[in-house]
């Protein structure tokens, strides 16, 4: 597939624009000034604030934006996250775009940060998946940071990710350690992960030297323990699947070094905030 550079700002402020914005046009005089105050509605982590800002700059780069509350900082609610100046038109026009990266950047950061939380004190780190909105990879990642977690591979190109799927299509455990032998010396530097839904696949897969991680894909916690026990200071663990906030301290305490959580890309709610704009000047 070719590889092409998109830009979300601009996909953005195109589908919601298209030929002009013919409310504020009609009803905003040309030339009136405001001064918009972006308001946290409620407890939330800040994620998008600079994306925010960018979009009001792209549609008028006469706009002065200030961007109060940095990515990472947690809100009570009631707080000001960004400052926008200038016409009230280019304001308005922009207001919604703006809102729909800051609302739905911050909801990840958010509950990354709830998952964060839940886990108390241990060492064990919080990832984020491929589960991501077409297009906003980048930017939802950073949104995991934002909330205290950490990235797992971007896409396809930058790490292995051996699941059962690949395991079926191929020629199953057959020949498996020569492969990843192979893929040492072909690219040396990459991380290698497999993937093992029984704990039968967990005592092969840690003989095979190469393998960095073991995913262990719905286990039962107990099935966790036993396999972080069969394998430890031979590879590290990530549990995957089913993870929810009531289970996963739970898995925490199993021993495993990661835990991929798709839901805090896929199913994070969107913050409540809103842009109040008030008339200042002509």
């Amino acid at each position: 597939m070719k590889e092409t550079s998109l830009d979300p700002i601009a996909i953005a402020l195109s589908e919601d624009i298209g030929t002009g914005d013919v409310t504020t046009v009609s009803f905003v005089p040309e030339g009136r000034q405001g001064l918009g105050r972006i308001i946290a509605r409620e407890r939330a982590i800040v994620a998008g604030g600079e994306i925010a800002a960018e979009v009001f700059r792209r549609l008028d780069p006469q706009l002065t934006v200030n961007v109060l509350q940095p990515d990472g900082a947690a809100l009570t609610g009631g707080e000001t996250i960004l400052e926008v100046r200038g016409s009230a038109r280019s304001i308005l026009t922009a207001e919604r775009v703006a809102l729909n990266f800051l609302q739905r950047l911050s909801g990840i950061a958010t509950l990354t940060r709830q998952f964060v939380d839940a886990v108390g004190e241990s060492r064990v780190k919080i990832l984020d998946t491929r589960k991501t909105t077409p297009g906003l990879r980048a930017l939802e990642k950073a949104a995991v940071l934002a909330g205290g977690g950490a990235n797992h591979r971007f896409g396809l190109h930058d790490m292995v990710l051996v699941k059962d799927n690949h395991v079926g299509a191929g020629a199953g455990f057959s020949g498996f350690a020569e492969t990843i032998h192979r893929l040492r010396q072909e690219r040396p530097g990459i991380q290698i992960e497999v993937e093992a839904d029984r704990l039968e696949q967990v005592r092969t897969l840690i003989d095979i030297d190469g393998i960095d991680v073991i995913l262990l894909d719905n286990m039962k916690p107990s099935e966790m323990r036993e396999a972080v026990a069969l394998g430890r200071d031979k590879v590290k663990f990530e549990a995957s699947g089913g993870v929810t906030l009531k289970k996963v301290r739970q898995i925490a305490a199993t021993g495993v070094d990661f835990i991929s959580v798709g839901a805090i890309t896929h199913s994070a709610r969107a913050m409540d905030m809103s842009l109040e704009l008030t008339h200042v000047g002509q």
